[in-house]
């Protein structure tokens, strides 16, 4: 009997280790994971649950709203939408992620005034950092009345991948049935103060008007 009861009491103890071993190395992994995560602004399923999501004109967004603050997030009220800027992040192979980290880390920094209300990763993601009842700091004198979208790109040319453009077309056909906004509503950084942003689209005008063009397109097609 002595012997029984000390096999059970062993095999106990050997349960209770093997799950604390389990239990350990997925708190390891799981701190592997996000810290690539965080490092990269790559996605990894099941951690973005961390953040929600939304579906708009047939894509999915996710919200990683920056923290209210002074120089990226100020929460004026956003009262009337006149316009949709696009510009380009002029990093070029950075994430949408890695952007967006960017701006949530102005609140410590304080070096400038900046922000977006959506970014558009390299593979079409979309992280809105912003919601659209509230400014961002991206287009100068149109912060006011204008949505900001900024692109990410994978070279100096400031070209956007195929998934980037098609992300984009759909967003602007979306925010353009919201608004009810037309053609020349849709600009670029560069048509407000002349910086050359987007950079691809300032230096190949007729893809600038290409790209308009796609949108209203889509909204024809699809009706967004």
């Amino acid at each position: 009997m002595k012997k029984g009861k000390y096999r059970k009491k062993n095999r106990r103890i050997k349960k209770v280790l093997f799950v604390s071993s389990l239990i350990l190395f997925l708190m390891v992994l799981y701190g592997i994971v996000y810290s690539c995560r965080e490092e990269s602004g790559a996605d990894f399923g099941m951690f973005n649950a961390l953040f929600p999501t939304k579906r708009v004109g047939g894509l999915e967004v996710t919200e990683m709203y920056l923290t209210p603050n002074e120089y990226s997030r100020p929460q004026i009220p956003l009262k009337k939408v006149k316009g949709i800027v696009v510009h380009y992040t002029a990093n070029p192979g950075t994430s949408a992620k890695n952007n967006r980290n960017y701006f949530e880390g102005l609140k410590d920094s304080k070096e400038t005034y900046a922000s977006s209300h959506y970014i558009i990763g390299l593979e079409g993601e979309i992280i809105q950092c912003i919601p659209l009842d509230e400014i961002s700091y991206a287009s100068n004198d149109r912060n006011v009345n204008t949505i900001s979208i900024e692109c990410c790109h994978n070279t100096k040319s400031g070209e956007f991948s195929n998934a980037t453009y098609r992300s984009l077309v759909k967003l602007l056909a979306w925010l353009c049935g919201e608004y009810n906004l037309k053609e020349n509503d849709i600009i670029r950084h560069y048509d407000i103060t002349g910086k050359i942003c987007p950079k691809y689209y300032v230096d190949h005008e007729e893809k600038w008007i290409e790209l308009k063009n796609d949108v209203f397109a889509y909204i024809k097609e699809f009706g967004e």
